[in-house]
C-alpha cells in the first residue's frame, strides 16, 4: 500500500513538472508573438495616422518582419558581437570582413593598420529586399559596403525615380557624400535581402586623421575612380572636387605627397604655405621631391626646393631624388636638380648601377656616370653591375664595364665573381672578353699599382683602376652602409601643422607659374635670418643668400627702408664680405648710430 502511493505521487511530480515546462514554453512564445503583434500594431496605426504612403508603410512592416525573424532564429549578429570585451569583438570582424574591406577600391594600398581598425568600428547590418538604405540628399553620415545581395542607385527626375547603376556584393556605396562632404547623390534601394557593413563618417575620419598618408591615398583612390568612370554626374564630381582641394576645404588630412603625386602645384603651393615639412616622407622614405622627380613635375620641384627641400634626401632603399628622375627619363629635371645641388653619390650608385645593367639600359649607365657616379662600386649587397650584365648576357654592357674598370673577379655576397658567372652560365663571348682583358692587365706595368690609371675612368682621375682610393664614408657614397631611416608622420599631423604654422618663417611666396628664373634664385644653398631691431623688426625674415654683398646690403634696404646701413652679427661684430657668411647666421641690419 505504501508503495502504490508513493508511486502515484512521484508520477503526480512528473506530470505537474512535465505541464510547467510546456506551459513556460508556450506562454514565452505566446509573449513574443503578442509583442510582435503590438509592434506590427503599433507600426500600422502610426502610418495611418500620419498617412504615410504605401511603400514606406511596407518598408516599415518588411524591416520589423525582418527583426523578428533574425532574433528567432538566433541570427542576432550584432548585439552578440556588441555584448563581447572589444578586442574578441575585433578578432572576429577581422576574420568575418577583412578580405572583403581589402579589396574595396577605396582601401587599396592602404596599411594593414588602418584596415584593421576601419573593419573593428564597422556595424553588420541586414536589410530586407526593397528597403530604402540611403536617401538622395541626405546628409552624409554613413557610407556603407555589400557583404551579400544586390542594390539599386536610384536618381529622382522629374519627380520619376531611375534607376542608374547597380551595386554588387564587394561594392561600396555612400563614400563620395562622406569623403567631400556633400548630399548623397543617389537612393540606395536593395533588390533582396541584403546584409552592410556600416561605418559612421566621424569615426572614419577619426581614423584617418590618425593615418595621414593612407588618407591622402583614400582621397587619391577616389579621384581616379571618380576620373576612370564615364557617367558624366562622376566627371562633374571630380571637377569639383578637385576645386575643393585647391582651395583647402577637405576634411580629409593631404599631405604634400598627395599634392606632388597628382602634380597639383596649386594645391602643393598652399600646403608649403601652411608650414609643412618639405622633407615630409611617407611609409617607403619617399619624399614629395622622390615623387616630383618621377613624375617629371618641374613646377612642384621648383616650389619644393624653395620651401627647403632636401635634393639629396634618400629614402629606405637608398634613392636619391636625383635616380628617379633618370629613371623615369626626365633629363631636364635631373639636370634641375643637379644645378641645385643634387648628387648622385648621396645614394646608392652601385644599386643603380645594377639596376640599369638589369635592364640592359647602357643610356643609363652612361648618364650615372655623366651625372659624376661610378658605375663599377658594388652595391649594399655586395653585387656590382657586371654581375647583373653578366647574368643578363648583354656582351655590349659588359664590355663598356670593362671599360670603365669593373673587376672581373670581385666576389658578390654570395662569393661568385663575374668571372665565374660567366664559366658557370656558358657565356662565351663575355669569356672571352674577360681574357682579354686579362692580358691587358698582364702588359701592363706593375708599377701601376702605385700609379693611379686614369684611362678608363674618364673623368674620375683621383680614383686608381687596380686599387681604388679609400672614400670618405660621411659623402653617402656607395660602399658606405645605409641605416635603415625610421619614418616618423608628426610633422603633418594635426598638432605638427600647427606648430610649424606657429613657429615657421613665413618667407616670399613663389608663384607657380615662376618656372624659368627661378633656379638662379636658389642654386644656393645658403639660407641666413635678417632682421632690424631700430624699426622694431625682431624676430627677423629667412632669405636666400644672394652673390654679392652688394645685392645683399639692396635686399635688407628694400626690407627695413634703411639705407648706408651696416651688417653685424648678433654679437655685435661687423661683416662687410659676403664670403664670411654662413648657412644659418643670424645678421642685423643697422645704421651708424644704431651700430654706436
Amino acid at each position: 500500500m505504501a508503495f502504490d502511493v508513493l508511486y502515484m505521487l512521484l508520477n503526480l511530480g512528473l506530470i505537474a513538472y512535465l505541464i510547467g515546462n510546456m506551459t513556460n514554453l508556450v506562454v514565452h512564445r505566446t509573449s513574443r508573438t503578442r509583442l510582435f503583434r503590438d509592434t506590427i500594431q503599433a507600426a500600422s496605426s502610426f502610418s495611418v495616422r500620419n498617412q504615410l504612403p504605401v511603400r514606406l508603410q511596407d518598408q516599415m512592416l518588411a524591416h520589423l518582419c525582418l527583426k523578428f525573424r533574425t532574433d528567432s532564429e538566433g541570427l542576432q549578429q550584432q548585439e552578440t558581437l556588441d555584448s563581447l570585451p572589444k578586442a574578441i569583438r575585433s578578432s572576429i570582424s577581422h576574420y568575418l570582413f577583412y578580405s572583403l574591406v581589402d579589396n574595396v577600391f577605396l582601401f587599396r594600398g592602404v596599411s594593414t593598420d588602418l584596415l584593421f581598425q576601419l573593419v573593428s568600428e564597422m556595424k553588420a547590418e541586414y536589410f530586407p529586399p526593397k528597403e530604402d538604405v540611403i536617401l538622395q540628399n541626405e546628409a552624409p553620415t554613413d557610407f556603407y559596403i555589400l557583404v551579400t545581395g544586390a542594390v539599386d542607385l536610384l536618381v529622382l527626375k522629374n519627380g520619376v525615380e531611375q534607376v542608374v547603376g547597380e551595386a554588387k556584393e564587394g561594392d561600396i556605396f555612400g563614400e563620395i557624400g562622406v569623403l567631400c562632404y556633400r548630399p548623397q547623390l543617389f537612393t540606395v534601394r536593395t533588390k533582396r535581402l541584403c546584409q552592410l557593413l556600416r561605418l559612421n563618417r566621424t569615426t572614419f575620419l577619426n581614423i584617418i586623421q590618425a593615418n595621414v598618408g593612407d588618407g591622402t591615398i583614400i582621397m587619391n583612390n577616389l579621384l581616379q575612380h571618380l576620373k576612370d568612370t564615364d557617367n558624366p554626374i562622376m566627371q562633374g564630381i571630380l571637377k569639383e572636387t578637385e576645386n575643393m582641394l585647391a582651395r583647402g576645404r577637405m576634411d580629409l588630412p593631404l599631405n604634400l605627397c598627395f599634392a606632388t603625386l597628382r602634380r597639383d602645384d596649386s594645391l602643393l603651393h598652399r600646403l608649403l604655405k601652411r608650414g609643412l615639412d618639405p622633407n615630409e616622407s611617407d611609409n617607403n622614405g619617399r619624399t614629395a621631391l622622390h615623387i616630383a622627380a618621377s613624375k617629371g613635375s618641374e613646377n612642384c620641384i621648383l616650389l619644393l626646393l624653395y620651401y627647403g627641400a632636401d635634393p639629396n634626401y634618400k629614402d629606405s632603399e637608398g634613392i636619391v631624388p636625383l635616380w628617379e628622375a633618370l629613371l623615369g627619363g626626365h633629363n631636364k629635371v635631373a639636370k634641375l636638380l643637379k644645378e641645385n645641388g643634387a648628387n648622385i653619390n648621396a645614394g646608392d650608385v652601385g644599386h643603380y648601377a645594377c639596376t640599369a645593367a638589369e635592364q640592359n639600359n647602357l643610356t643609363l649607365l652612361k648618364q650615372i656616370i655623366y651625372y659624376g657616379g661610378d658605375v663599377t662600386c658594388p652595391s649594399h649587397n655586395g653585387h656590382t653591375a657586371l654581375h647583373a650584365a653578366v647574368c643578363e648576357g648583354n656582351i655590349e654592357i659588359v664590355k663598356f664595364l670593362v671599360e670603365q674598370g669593373a673587376d672581373i673577379n670581385k666576389p658578390d655576397v654570395h662569393h661568385w665573381t663575374p668571372s665565374e658567372l660567366a664559366e658557370q652560365q656558358g657565356h662565351e663571348e663575355i669569356k672571352a672578353i674577360f681574357e682579354s682583358s686579362k692580358e691587358l692587365e698582364t702588359k701592363t706595368d706593375q708599377s701601376s699599382m702605385f700609379v693611379p690609371e686614369k684611362q678608363f675612368l674618364g673623368r674620375f682621375t683621383s680614383e686608381p683602376v687596380i686599387r681604388p682610393a679609400p672614400i670618405d664614408t660621411s659623402d653617402g657614397s656607395c660602399s658606405q652602409s645605409r641605416p635603415r631611416r625610421r619614418t616618423n608622420n608628426f610633422h603633418n599631423s594635426l598638432f605638427g601643422i600647427m606648430s610649424a604654422a606657429r613657429n615657421g618663417e613665413k618667407g616670399l611666396l613663389l608663384s607657380v607659374n615662376r618656372n624659368k628664373g627661378v633656379t638662379d634664385s636658389i642654386v644656393t644653398s645658403a639660407r641666413v635670418v635678417i632682421s632690424c631691431p631700430e624699426i622694431g623688426h625682431v624676430h627677423g625674415k629667412l632669405i636666400v643668400l644672394p652673390g654679392t654683398f652688394k645685392e645683399f646690403i639692396e635686399i635688407g634696404a628694400k626690407k627695413f627702408g634703411i639705407f648706408g646701413a651696416k651688417v653685424v652679427t648678433k654679437e655685435g661684430v661687423e661683416i662687410d664680405d659676403i664670403d664670411v657668411i654662413r648657412d644659418g647666421d643670424h645678421l642685423v641690419f643697422v645704421t651708424n648710430d644704431g651700430h654706436q
